[in-house]
């Protein structure tokens, strides 16, 4: 066979963490009728978004709230795992999660919070906690990002999930007066103000990250959808967004 399922394992721990609308999404490749697997899915607290066609015979691709996996027509198996060509050596399921990215923080940007740099040549978009210590080391140093010309755009990814401490202290952080300073200060280790009335979007952006197969912070979104995961130095993620402008 040309083209092979590396690390497939059967789904075990799909704990839905926060309530989804389970939706087919239109698209151009999306089945043209109701895939069975949607509403079978939603029995696992998986809400598939994109039913797509798959090179290999007897699978469909499946854009979930949980990352890209891998199924049966009739939604009876599930595979997660990386897709990959053989002949290409292409990362077919890494590509199709950076389309995913792509679209999905462009709608989001009106509810980051961004640190701009004055001489822009990059932009990276990432999830964050407050509490976690490489999320507050890429903060320290973020100064050095700015002066790489690297425009810093958070969104919120409460490591707990959607309840306790650290999902309502995001959210009071999204809903300062000042929310640069708030997250400045969270994140220096600091008590966060309670905002009454607060109405953040700190639930959209946690379920989005999901989506990116997003599990830890800090996960840093390029301008092309690829996604590292972890903290970078501003002087090696420079490079790295170099060489991506350049594939562009």
């Amino acid at each position: 066979m040309k083209r092979i399922v590396l690390a497939a394992a059967l789904l075990c721990g799909f704990g839905a963490q926060a309530e989804v609308e389970v939706q087919a999404a239109p698209s151009t490749e999306v089945a043209a009728t109701p895939s069975p697997v949607v509403a079978k899915f939603a029995q696992l607290g998986i809400a598939v978004k994109e039913v797509r066609s798959n090179p290999i015979a007897g699978l469909v691709t499946l854009i979930t709230d949980k990352g890209v996996l891998y199924g049966s027509p009739d939604g009876q198996y599930l595979i997660q795992g990386t897709l990959l060509d053989i002949d290409s050596r292409e990362n077919l399921t890494e590509n199709a999660l950076s389309d995913v990215r792509k679209a999905g923080v462009s709608e989001f940007e009106d509810s980051m919070i961004v640190y701009k740099a004055e001489n822009e040549k990059h932009q990276i978009t990432v999830f964050t906690d407050i509490t976690c210590g490489y999320c507050r080391k890429l903060h320290r140093e973020l100064q050095d990002y700015l002066n790489a010309g690297i425009t810093v755009r958070y969104m919120a990814f409460p490591r707990g999930g959607l309840r306790g401490k650290g999902y309502e202290d995001l959210r009071n952080v999204w809903c300062a007066k000042d929310n640069h300073k708030a997250l400045t200060e969270a994140k220096a280790g600091n008590d966060v103000a309670k905002v009454e009335g607060c109405n953040a979007p700190v639930a959209e952006h946690y379920q989005l990250g999901q989506s990116f197969g997003i599990s830890g912070t800090p996960a840093i979104i390029l301008e092309d959808g690829t996604m590292i995961p972890g903290y970078q130095p501003a002087d090696s993620l420079a490079q790295i967004l170099d060489e991506h402008a350049k594939k562009s």
